[in-house]
């Protein structure tokens, strides 16, 4: 299977023309923007990166597990990032990487698993609502992908609210695991996240001659868009911990009312079974064993000894 995804001519309009591998290999930086959108795991994608990109560049472009950065290589821009894993059957939370080396003249992309962004810039190339250049797509790349991930973020945020308001309500069902597993994909996404907020921030100091001041504006808005997102998502994680330590004391709360109650409970009638044990055993010298009357004369004494009992509790407070 051909790792070569798409390749399109940029028109500097916001449209594109498609490429194979061949027109690729004959193509000039006279002949326009060409945007390349590999599978870095495929045999042909790899040979390809090999020959044409700067070694220290394609060692990062096909690390296994990349994290965010924004370094410039002369003219040229590495960037790495992280989005939102939206494919069916995946987890949000098993962030995909979205890696790019940008030129002036050429774009290359590379990716495993689809990127719903990139998908989202070739569908506006074809219908001719795309980038009109290299700082363009840059641009756009990182807010399509910081915009997933705020999207997520709320979400999660929400999910947060919920449950405080399900405990808040005392319907708590199952809450215990839906918050540990709140707080495992937060923990999950600030890992990669976080190094993001500092990549954004790097990007937009970084002088290069093909990104002019509007584009370096969009990326400072981006990149205080993605500290507010981490901020929110460390808020989250945060409000989680303290529900779940909420619920955890209502629980041993409960629990220690009960075993109270039983305490109580025990503490009134252990004596008296104490007596009743006493006056039950079958040997001879046993008090008012014949008399008539000694059985509701001893039912009048555990009656007064409990109610100087509850007296005593209700006195000390422990009623």
């Amino acid at each position: 299977m051909s790792g070569l995804l798409h390749a399109l001519l940029l028109d500097g309009a916001g449209g594109a023309r498609a490429l194979d591998w061949d027109a690729v290999a004959a193509w000039s930086p006279n002949d326009g923007v060409l945007w390349i959108n590999l599978d870095y795991t495929a045999d042909d994608a790899k040979a390809w990166i090999e020959k044409t990109i700067d070694p220290l560049v394609r060692d990062a472009l096909l690390d296994p597990d990349p994290r965010p950065r924004a370094v410039a290589h002369g003219e040229d821009l590495l960037l790495i990032v992280r989005g939102i894993n939206l494919n069916e059957g995946f987890s949000p939370e098993d962030m995909l990487s979205v890696r790019a080396f940008v030129e002036p003249r050429r774009i290359v992309t590379l990716r495993h698993r689809v990127s719903r962004s990139l998908k989202t810039l070739q569908t506006d190339l074809e219908t001719r609502r795309g980038p009109k250049g290299a700082a363009d797509f840059t641009v756009t790349l990182v807010e399509r992908i910081v915009e997933h991930v705020v999207t997520r973020v709320d979400e999660l945020g929400d999910d947060v609210a919920a449950s405080e308001d399900q405990v808040l309500a005392q319907h708590e069902g199952d809450l215990r695991s839906k918050l540990a597993d709140l707080r495992r994909r937060a923990i999950a996404m600030r890992r990669f996240l976080a190094p993001q907020r500092e990549a954004l921030g790097k990007l937009a100091a970084i002088h290069l001659p093909w990104l002019d001041p509007q584009h370096k504006a969009r990326i400072g808005e981006v990149g205080d868009r993605m500290t507010r997102t981490v901020e929110e998502l460390d808020a989250a994680r945060d409000r989680a911990a303290v529900t779940q330590e909420e619920l955890g004391a209502r629980s041993a709360e409960a629990t220690n009312q009960r075993l109270y109650v039983l305490s109580l409970i025990t503490a009134v009638f252990l004596p008296l079974g104490f007596v009743c044990a006493l006056f039950s055993v079958g040997i001879g010298g046993v008090p008012l064993k014949n008399n008539d009357h000694a059985f509701w004369g001893l039912l009048g004494a555990f009656g007064v000894f409990v109610a100087v009992q509850l007296y005593v509790f209700k006195k000390r407070g422990w009623l």
